[in-house]
């Protein structure tokens, strides 16, 4: 599957000027053509304004006329709060997103993935402007929501730079392609030619740990052992944070527009770590406690958010070609800078080497993310047909750092900063689009024909990092001099171990999609919409897939819907091709655990059978209900039924595993599988209200989401593993089972009133988030986190036309989810460190205040 080619990073200027030269051939050929089109044709000026929502493909087709669901985010309910990452504010927003914040989890704290109806992170579409966005390269490994998949870094698009999101809660692969099983999200960028604003907001965590006491002093006890004084919750400020954005307007060409966005956020990194009650010191020669024991500092680890610094530009630009034709660009660029800590040695840690750590280290992973995008096009009108023709391109480069860190098998030469390799994913699109209207004499309306193709390749390359983060030395452990131990220390970088020169490789495939989509009034009352969708990839096949979707409007208010479709996932690069040994945090003990490629000898001798696309079936029905301008009521059930779904496999263990990995550094192994079937069911109550007084107006909102994911069906145990020396005798066991059906919350309501006066608005918003579950393969540790409600609270006060001022907080009543020692019945000296669950569908970072001035031009 791997294909010999140049290295990744030299294909950029090739595929722009390719596209470049694509664009220019349909501009110059369009030109011409130009000239000869009719008087009616509609004008450039009227074609810009004929926006079509997403999950239909008829122009001016808009959400009250849906037969599916949508949601419409407008800008001002995305500002309204002093949230500065997209992935929150959705979160807060919609009742079927969950966007839980994780720690200790490797690059998972850098770029932290989102689910949309429980589903994994990559079942669900992004579009930026209706067009395919590109993926993070980084694989989410570790003990969190999300783990397996790799998802579109959402937090990477700065809030003011979006006009609008729309939120398509419905299976869409035969219309958008493979990924939207859950749904589709489709940013649309703000094209103003003119004015803008700029913005500073300062906010920070003013909080108290609910359930977890401050330590205030460390003793001896008379058995001997260390005694502990604790005194009231801990009380903490941190998560400092400052965030800069601007936007801007500008009119050029003929009727064009720039509209410029910018924003600079720098976040402080939060602790939400209990103190360590063990023992950091080896014992002295006589039995008795290291006098260092009562002074060390007892809260060892980082347990929250990290430190953060962002840089984000997007730009959003379209003028005229001639009367018939536009052309339109638009583009990013980002940067993140990271740190996110690991778990903690102690000093008398056999993978320590006291030379360079006599008290111990807390190794941190460091990370710098380069994306950037860009997508140009023409669209317009020939003859009869709109048209629509693109070209994008997107990249992600991820570059994971070890600091405070060593190799101990180096012994006391090791360094203790490490380049651990980078991870490069890249997507080049070309679509071709076209749309136009049939007269057909059965129908109520005008028949709408849509047809289109694209092509799509796509580039995953890791590469190696230096030599000291991943070789096996001489020196034993504890970085024992070569020959006094009969085994050897620790390989590679202690946290995240470089990718080694075997892991590095370059991989690509190409695919090739067409679609048809059909969707006309058959009567008055009854809408329906029919889209058939065929994909061909080079590495795994092709597949067919279609949706028929329906609206019958029962009277003027009133209307049910439904659809019914099939859908696809190709399983991605980074699932085909990744390969790395990093410290697992496995059932509450930390280990070295490998990920190999699923056609690795490794993979292939625990039994793995190798990748193929997942395949779906989703169905939905509902009703809408607006008796006014001021109220509207949608209820939609669904079901989505994914069969071949691609999981991480359990963390394969035993004799057998460890000589098969034996010079590797790690004493586990994982691979990915298609290992399960599962069904998802629920439904989704979205309403407003719009209450209008004098000089007053209060807008209501309610969104309620219930969900059910059920594992349906789990592959048969493979030979290889029955009475081979490997501990588990499934590829996927229990815990990873629960962690798809429970790991998410089982519901969440959203409740928002915005009131908006002549001295100020203010904007409150309530969210209850259902049980969820962080599943352990030892029910005594098995944490279920019951529901909680989070409030938040703004207020906006206009000082002139132009510059506001803002108050709020995130959080306000500094709800903490229940602590892990009060809800799990085994907890070690070592799980009770991280006080609190990385499943909370809140975080735990507690109350958020903050402060904005805004200036508007």
């Amino acid at each position: 599957m791997s294909k010999q080619r140049r290295h990744i990073h030299k294909r950029p200027l090739f595929q722009l000027s390719l596209c470049a030269g694509f664009v220019a051939t349909v501009v110059a050929s369009q030109s011409a053509l130009a000239q000869s089109a009719p008087d009616n044709v509609v004008t450039n000026d009227t074609a810009i304004e004929k926006i079509s929502v997403i999950g239909s493909r008829r122009i001016g087709r808009t959400v009250e006329d849906s037969s599916v669901p949508i949601d419409i985010i407008d800008s001002e309910a995305l500002s309204s709060s002093g949230l500065t990452e997209t992935n929150m504010v959705l979160s807060t927003l919609l009742p079927s997103f969950n966007f839980p914040q994780p720690s200790i989890t490797d690059g998972t704290d850098h770029v932290r993935p989102a689910q949309l109806r429980g589903l994994a992170p990559d079942h669900t579409l992004v579009l930026i402007n209706g067009k395919r966005r590109h993926t993070s390269a980084l694989l989410n490994l570790n003990g969190s929501a999300g783990r397996g998949s790799s998802a579109v870094d959402l937090n990477a698009i700065p809030v003011n730079a979006i006009k609008r999101i729309e939120v398509l809660r419905d299976g869409a692969a035969a219309q958008y392609g493979s990924d939207a099983i859950a749904g589709v999200i489709n940013i649309v960028l703000k094209d103003a030619d003119n004015g803008g604003s700029m913005s500073v907001t300062y906010g920070a965590n003013a909080t108290t740990m609910d359930g977890v006491p401050r330590l205030t002093g460390v003793s001896q006890g008379a058995d001997g052992k260390l005694a502990f004084t604790e005194g009231s919750d801990r009380k903490i400020t941190d998560g400092q944070t400052t965030t800069v954005r601007g936007n801007i307007g500008l009119s050029i060409a003929d009727n064009g527009f720039l509209n410029v966005s910018g924003e600079y956020r720098q976040r402080n990194a939060t602790n939400r770590s209990d103190y360590d009650q063990r023992e950091n010191y080896a014992r002295l020669d006589d039995a008795s406690l290291d006098p260092r024991e009562l002074t060390v500092n007892r809260y060892n680890h980082n347990f929250g958010n990290g430190d953060v610094t962002d840089l984000a530009i997007f730009y959003n630009a379209g003028s005229s070609i001639n009367a018939n034709m536009d052309w339109y660009s638009f583009g990013s660029y980002s940067s993140r800078t990271g740190e996110g800590s690991g778990f903690y040695r102690r000093a008398q840690d056999a993978r320590n080497v006291t030379e360079i750590y006599p008290d111990g280290f807390l190794p941190t992973i460091t990370s710098k993310i380069a994306d950037y995008s860009f997508a140009f096009g023409v669209k317009g009108i020939y003859d009869e047909w709109d048209y629509d023709l693109s070209a994008v391109y997107g990249s992600d480069d991820f570059n994971f750092g070890v600091i405070n860190s060593l190799n101990t098998s180096l012994g006391p030469t090791s360094p203790t900063e490490f380049d651990a390799g980078t991870l490069i994913y890249e997507q080049f699109v070309f679509n071709a689009d076209a749309s136009r209207l049939y007269r057909v004499d059965f129908f109520a309306s005008d028949m709408n024909l849509a047809i289109g193709a694209e092509y799509r390749r796509e580039d995953y390359a890791i590469e190696a990092g230096d030599s000291a983060s991943f070789a096996q030395g001489p020196f034993g452990p504890r970085g024992a001099a070569p020959g006094v131990s009969n085994s050897l220390g620790a390989a590679g970088s202690q946290v995240f171990p470089g990718f080694t020169t075997a892991s590095a490789s370059n991989n690509s495939r190409e695919n090739f999609s067409a679609y048809i989509d059909l969707e006309a009034d058959v009567t008055e009352m009854w809408n329906v919409a029919v889209a058939a969708r065929f994909e061909d990839y080079s590495d795994f096949g092709s597949t067919f897939n279609w949706k028929v979707s329906n609206r019958l409007m029962l009277t003027d208010a009133f209307s049910l819907r439904g659809s019914i479709s099939t859908g696809f996932r190709a399983p991605s690069l980074q699932q085909q091709f990744f390969t790395s040994i990093a410290t697992v945090f496995v059932d509450g003990e930390p280990t070295e655990t490998g990920t190999f490629s699923p056609s690795s000898k490794v993979a292939l001798a625990l039994g793995s059978p190798g990748l193929d696309a997942e395949e779906s079936t989703n169905m939905s029905v509902g009703f809408s209900f607006a008796p006014s301008s001021n109220f509207n009521l949608t209820v939609d059930f669904y079901e989505i039924d994914i069969d071949d779904r691609i999981v991480l496999s359990s963390n394969l263990s035993g004799a057998a595993v460890e000589e098969l990995l034996a010079g590797t550094g790690a004493n586990r192994g994982r691979f990915f599988l298609n290992a399960i079937d599962s069904t998802t069911k629920g439904f989704d109550i979205v309403s407003s209200y719009n209450l209008e007084l004098d000089n007053n107006s209060v807008m209501f909102s309610v969104g309620y989401n219930q969900n059910d994911n059920e594992v349906t069906s789990v592959i048969d145990p493979p030979a290889l593993l029955q009475g081979a020396g490997v501990d588990q005798n499934n590829l996927f066991d229990g815990n990873e089972l629960r962690r798809f059906e429970v790991g998410s919350p089982d519901e969440k309501l959203n409740l928002s009133a915005i009131w908006t006066s002549p001295y100020a608005t203010t904007t409150l918003r309530t969210t209850r988030y259902g049980e969820t579950q962080d599943p352990s393969d030892n029910p005594l540790r098995n944490e279920v986190l019951p529901g909680k409600w989070i409030t938040d609270l703004d207020v906006n006060y206009p000082i002139t036309e132009q510059l506001s001022v803002s108050l709020g907080a995130n959080n306000i009543l500094d709800v903490y989810p229940d602590t892990t020692r009060e809800l799990v019945d085994d907890v070690t000296t070592f799980s009770r460190l991280f006080s609190y669950s990385g499943f909370s569908p809140f975080g735990f970072n507690g109350r958020y205040v903050y402060g904005q001035i805004r200036y508007t031009f």
